[in-house]
């Protein structure tokens, strides 16, 4: 996998190789208590845990998965190219919204997620191919010292584009183990995954709580030790020098 780094504070770009294999778990939808939030908090292994904003469990998801040592990001709702903006829930960023909408919306989105160290999207395939509202987005990220991960659900993204310019960490998804919602297609991108573990020295894998939330569980008890032959299980901040940087510079 290609880590996409930026330069921070002065320092040089880089393109970051290491020596041992990681995978990052992110696990998409939290907030809602939707199904499979319980057993997938206590999977024995540290997951990347994304949280929508101002829904009915935000605050204890939060909580809870810092509690069990998983990291938090933002799973911040964003306009899709098809679909009705009402499925997003309250505080989605569209293309419609003015500048300052956007930039109080997101601001809000972070205020409301405890333990948030960085952000992805909600669906968001129009959203993240808009130029103007990424810039702003990726812009409250850098002033909040987030980082971002490009969940990829648009060909057409301008994120690797405006994170290089504005000079703020971010990564990139490269595998939805449920974008088709049967176990026998969540088993194959399992299968997947394992395989490109054999070769690639990083992977970033995404999955939900949800529709699929209980299957997705299933599949990953029976794959974490099969990863962990091959990787070790970070978070996403551990796939990211620059991110540590920014860390340690804050008091």
């Amino acid at each position: 996998m290609i880590i996409f780094t930026t330069s921070v504070y002065g320092e040089k770009p880089s393109q970051t190789s290491i020596p041992q294999k990681e995978l990052a778990i992110v696990i998409d939808d939290f907030g809602n208590n939707m199904q499979g939030t319980d057993e997938m908090l206590k999977l024995p292994a540290t997951l990347t845990i994304a949280i929508m904003p101002f829904l009915e469990t935000t605050v204890e998801d939060a909580k809870r998965a810092h509690q069990y040592g998983h990291e938090v990001i933002v799973h911040l709702p964003m306009e899709p190219m098809k679909g009705k903006k009402s499925w997003l829930g309250p505080g989605a960023i569209t293309t419609d919204l003015s500048n300052q909408e956007i930039r109080k919306r997101v601001e809000a989105a972070i205020d409301a997620i405890p333990h948030a160290v960085g952000m992805n999207h909600h669906m968001g395939s129009k959203a993240t191919a808009d130029e103007r509202v990424m810039r702003i987005v990726l812009e409250v990220c850098k002033e909040r010292g987030l980082f971002y991960l490009d969940s990829k659900t648009t060909g057409k993204s301008v994120i690797p584009k405006l994170a290089k310019e504005l000079n703020i960490p971010y990564l990139e998804n490269e595998l939805f183990f449920d974008d088709i919602y049967t176990t026998q297609h969540i088993v194959k991108q399992a299968n997947i995954l394992a395989r490109k573990l054999k070769d690639d020295q990083q992977m970033i894998a995404i999955g939900h709580v949800g529709i699929t939330g209980p299957k997705v569980v299933n599949v990953l008890r029976q794959y974490i030790p099969v990863y962990e032959h091959e990787a070790k299980i970070v978070p996403l901040s551990e796939l990211i020098p620059e991110y540590k940087v920014i860390n340690k510079s804050m008091p």
